[in-house]
């Protein structure tokens, strides 16, 4: 008696299992058709026809944990669930056929009649054979509901059967257990429990048919989509199911019959069935297969467009200098090809090897005017080489090179056109598994080659934006090296020319050999950093009124000569001596030679708030405000006969540069004021 309760409960812990699985699948069903109750009539009888499986499967997990399988509240979610699938097959009957929808339903309710009466007996403990009526009620369901499905399936045109196969499999197949159910009940005089038990499991098998068929069919539920990611994972996750459990029942076998050896060699079979498993399931070209076959089978696309775009995107996006490589990963993950090789085209008219993946790196260039480059510019087409092999009349009599073909398992060659031209092109491997190049696989190639193009040309632009900057800032480098060489070049000149009238003199000769040591220093420094390539020195704090005197005493041989007036000293800003005293005293000089002989150049510092202020006025011919709006800042724009046109533009440059800036205000044949403005610096 023992062994038979521990049977009972080992069945009924099965139901609940059982039953618990198809309310969560049907539940699930539900949830993704939710969003579209309000969409057509139809949407909601199958949503309602969800809810009531996924209630009755809820319920008869409660029933069979509480003891009560045979409970009345259990036959009446069943027959809720029974009548929900009738009104919803019969509410897709086309309404010409208003006749056979009455006939059907007059049927049902003759049936219906003698179960009610059984469950009223069975309530009011009435002298009736309840539960055998109640299972010939059930019976006649079964086999109207099956009617029902093979009038849905006949009475729908040909072309339209494809959205609705699954559904009347699906559909077809919760009624067709029912009739195995009780037409074994109604044989034996008993329902079978180990039947009963693996109802739940094969009603939640039917869930991902109608939801497959729900997606299909756009008069049922617009906005469900079946992922193809879930359903190649939930494929797997059955067929591996499936396999454990033959494998279980198999490895139960040898232990029952194994005698003594049986234990060792049932965890021996299991052990080496799980490892035999492991190793399918990281075959590449077993989920390589597995897709192809469900995109085949259960889709009218190959492809997840969605899906596959963003993939694709991501892959192209990632950063990382590695992007001609994810470039022929992401070609051929669309086509599951397993190696692949990019060739870029570049300055010398040669498409040249870039990158590869999983094949030897490439070592030969195909000129640009090639018959094979311009095949892929003029036709756009995706090359099959076996094809190209077995009808070049098609190709029309194209040469590929030999080392195209030598590549190990060439199969495609994809162009990437960018704004109509061919800018690269990748060849990729055979696939892990056969796969026919139809329209729709070399629209999707073409269609993502040209944005990898982009993507490729972007890349290529960036490298050759950065390389003409290096050279750009090379070249403004040497520039301003050249000015300062320019303006110690005038100050030597000035000096040899005023060596003619006072070499005698021994103030001159002494200031010239200060001039002569200050320049040769300058020129020394400069050169050095130009050879070393060192970076400018970081700014330090610098008293303004000595290093002004240094600059105005540097002019003083000039004429007119300028003078300086420190209205506010000891003031301290942060910027390298060098280049601000270059700064100074290049407009010291402009301003001299703005200047006639006979005008005058004035340098005044002051204090305004928190900033040093250098004023530089003189007296000479001015600019206008559209020159100082138009010219005066823009670099190698000059009115000088031997001028470069970069000293205010640099000097405005680098005063930004250490937080400050440079006004200016003139007046034609009146005069000039510059004012350089710079920051305080706090001890």
């Amino acid at each position: 008696m023992m062994r038979a309760q521990s049977d009972w409960l080992a069945a009924a812990d099965a139901a609940a299992l059982s039953h618990g699985l198809a309310s969560l699948a049907f539940f699930v069903l539900a949830l993704l058709l939710i969003s579209n109750w309000r969409a057509r009539q139809n949407v909601r009888a199958l949503l309602v026809a969800c809810l009531a499986t996924g209630g009755w499967a809820t319920g008869t997990v409660v029933l069979v944990l509480l003891g009560q399988r045979t409970a009345l509240a259990g036959d009446a979610l069943e027959l809720l669930r029974t009548l929900a699938w009738l009104v919803f097959l019969l509410l897709l009957i086309e309404p010409a056929r208003s006749r056979l929808r009455l006939v059907l339903s007059g049927i049902a309710l003759t049936a219906l009649a003698p179960w009610l009466l059984s469950m009223a007996s069975s309530w009011l403990a009435l002298p009736l054979p309840a539960r055998f009526i109640a299972s010939v009620c059930r019976l006649l369901l079964a086999v109207l509901g099956m009617l029902l499905v093979e009038q849905w399936y006949r009475n729908t045109p040909p072309l339209k059967r494809w959205g609705i196969k699954f559904a009347c499999l699906g559909v077809g197949g919760l009624f067709a257990y029912d009739f195995y159910l009780y037409s074994d009940a109604l044989l034996f005089r008993a329902v079978n429990d180990d039947i009963w038990a693996a109802r739940g499991i094969v009603d939640a098998l039917c869930a991902p048919l109608l939801a497959i068929s729900a997606a299909r069919n756009p008069g049922w539920a617009l906005g469900l989509s079946v992922s193809r990611q879930m359903l190649y994972r939930s494929a797997a996750l059955l067929g591996s199911a499936i396999y454990l459990l033959a494998m279980a029942a198999s490895a139960y076998y040898l232990r029952y019959f194994g005698g003594t050896w049986g234990s060792l060699m049932q965890m021996a079979y299991l052990g080496g069935a799980a490892l035999l498993l492991a190793g399918v399931l990281f075959s590449g070209s077993l989920r390589a297969k597995l897709k192809v076959t469900i995109n085949k089978h259960f889709y009218n696309a190959i492809f997840d467009y969605r899906e596959e775009w963003l993939r694709f995107t991501r892959a192209l996006s990632e950063d990382g200098p590695d992007l001609g490589e994810r470039t022929i990963q992401a070609m051929a993950q669309l086509v599951e090809s397993r190696a692949g090789a990019l060739w870029i085209l570049r300055e010398q008219g040669q498409f040249a090897p870039a990158a590869s993946w999983n094949w030897p790196p490439g070592t030969w260039s195909e000129p640009a005017s090639g018959p094979l480059c311009q095949f892929l510019e003029a036709r756009q087409w995706v090359i099959d080489v076996p094809d190209w092999v077995q009808n070049p009349d098609q190709y029309g009599g194209l040469p590929l090179p030999p080392a195209l073909l030598a590549l190990p398992d060439v199969w495609l060659l994809v162009p990437l056109m960018l704004h109509g031209q061919l800018f690269a092109f990748v060849a990729l491997a055979r696939p892990r598994t056969r796969i026919g190049l139809n329209w729709e696989i070399r629209d999707v190639l073409k269609i993502a080659g040209s944005q990898a193009a982009s993507y490729l040309a972007h890349r290529e632009s960036l490298v050759t934006l950065t390389v003409a900057r290096q050279f750009d800032s090379f070249n403004r480098m040497s520039t301003f090296i050249v000015h300062d060489l320019k303006n110690l070049v005038f100050q030597l000149s000035l000096l040899l020319s005023n060596a003619e009238k006072h070499r005698a003199n021994p103030a001159f000769q002494e200031d010239m050999l200060g001039t002569l040591d200050h320049s040769v220093q300058k020129m020394k420094t400069l050169l050095q950093k130009l050879a070393r390539g060192e970076a400018p020195e970081a700014p330090a704090p610098l008293l303004l009124d000595g290093l002004l005197r240094q600059a105005v005493a540097a002019k003083a041989s000039l004429a007119p000569a300028p003078c300086l007036e420190i209205v506010d000293g000891e003031l301290t800003v942060l910027a390298n001596r060098a280049r601000l005293e270059r700064v100074l005293g290049h407009l010291i000089q402009n301003a001299i030679e703005a200047t006639a002989s006979d005008g005058k150049v004035a340098v005044r510092l002051r204090r305004v708030q928190h900033t040093a202020v250098v004023e530089l006025d003189d007296t000479g011919q001015g600019m206008s405000e559209q020159f100082i709006r138009e010219r005066l800042f823009t670099p190698f724009d000059t009115t000088k006969t031997a001028g470069m046109g970069i000293g205010v533009f640099e000097s405005r440059e680098y005063l930004r540069e250490v937080g400050g800036s440079l006004e200016v205000r003139s007046e034609p044949q009146v005069g000039t004021t510059f004012r350089v403005i710079l920051p305080l610096h706090a001890a």
